[in-house]
């Protein structure tokens, strides 16, 4: 019987570098370096600059689509340089490699943190390392690594202290589910930390009134699965596509009708 060939390795890459430069290609051509027989996947490099919350949104929405034991390289690293430490995030699904500054924790948590790692074994890095540019020199060999098979513990300590912001997840409190904007689409929607799985546990169901509280503002809008489901220019709230609570107004812009903007935080009341 004919033995089935082992599945390519997979490692994506997100990062505020831009394209106009050679970033990007000197990251790729450090994982080949290691591991020629790699797919590369770019999920963007057009993040805005030093936007963690950004990065962190746009890494969530693609990394649920990919096979078990991808390796996702993320860096938006304001901190790179300083004593942030270049972290290895293990989870039930994946590996997130990048710096422990938030970025990589709205995707892992979601698919259940295991370990995480402190990176420090020199073996794993490029002989001299950058102080301006670990996305070559930590970054991109650590994955090529894994991506070969090497256990993340070899790559050095496991921490417990690693940063999680608070937009990696909503929490309840006093009744209320707190959450941030993450996002705001081109059609003026606004995106939000809060998943269908924290809608679930609250027994959301369709055609609920959800209490929407941003500051002093206060909204009613009916949780529904389509926007046709209520008049134009109505608010309403519906799960979107990346799986995320979105308040949107139908046939309209709600970022601009409702003046929110991308780090508002809100609180909803379900009943």
């Amino acid at each position: 019987m004919r033995s089935r060939k082992a599945t390519t390795p997979i490692i994506t890459l997100l990062s505020d570098f831009g394209l106009r430069d050679a970033y990007v290609a000197e990251m790729k051509a450090v994982i080949l370096s290691i591991i020629p027989d790699v797919h590369i996947v770019d999920i963007s490099h057009e993040i805005e600059k030093f936007d963690i919350r950004m990065g962190a949104f746009v890494l969530a929405s693609a990394t649920p689509y990919f096979p078990k034991g991808t390796v996702h390289v993320a860096v938006v690293d304001p901190g790179v340089g300083t004593k942030r430490r270049p972290i290895i995030v293990q989870t039930k699904q994946s590996f997130y490699v990048g710096p422990d500054n938030g970025l990589l924790l709205l995707s892992a948590l979601r698919e259940e943190v295991s370990r995480v790692y402190h990176i420090k074994k020199p073996q794993y890095m490029r002989p001299k390392i950058s102080t301006t540019f670990h996305g070559r020199d930590i970054f991109a060999p650590t994955a090529a690594y894994l991506a070969i098979g090497c256990p993340p513990f070899k790559f050095g300590p496991e921490v417990q202290d690693y940063v999680v912001p608070q937009f990696a997840k909503p929490y309840m409190k006093k009744g209320e589910l707190i959450g941030e904007v993450m996002y705001i689409d081109d059609f003026g929607n606004v995106v939000t930390n809060v998943s269908s799985k924290d809608l679930e546990e609250q027994e959301t169901t369709i055609g609920d009134l959800l209490h929407v509280r941003i500051g002093r503002k206060r909204f009613g809008m009916r949780f529904c699965s389509a926007y046709g489901e209520v008049p134009a220019r109505t608010p309403l709230a519906i799960v979107g596509s990346r799986d995320f609570l979105e308040i949107s107004l139908n046939q309209g812009d709600a970022s601009k009708a409702l003046s929110l903007k991308i780090g508002d935080s809100f609180k909803v009341c379900f009943r």
